[in-house]
């Protein structure tokens, strides 16, 4: 069961990584046909959206990818007792 849990907590860590490139490209709004911005992209949207119909915006700010990182953390911290 820790091999499981190991790996479930390094793709975490990877997905936690990928957010936060996704995060500084809403900062800097790069080319959209940038392959790493569409990876991104591919990525992190499935996750995000169910999330953002839910909970709106506060004062303009998307506070999605939070919600988001929060969750993940939870998860991470919750597997981790397991292994």
């Amino acid at each position: 069961m820790s091999v499981i849990a190991n790996i479930l907590i390094a793709a975490l860590y990877i997905f936690m990584l990928i957010l936060f490139v996704r995060v500084l490209f809403s900062w800097i709004s790069p080319y959209p046909n940038n392959p790493i911005y569409r990876f991104t992209y591919a990525v992190t949207e499935p996750v995000l959206a169910p999330v953002r119909r839910r909970i709106p915006p506060v004062s303009g700010m998307d506070i999605s990818p939070i919600v988001i990182w929060l969750a993940v953390l939870f998860v991470t911290a919750a597997l981790r007792t397991l292994t």
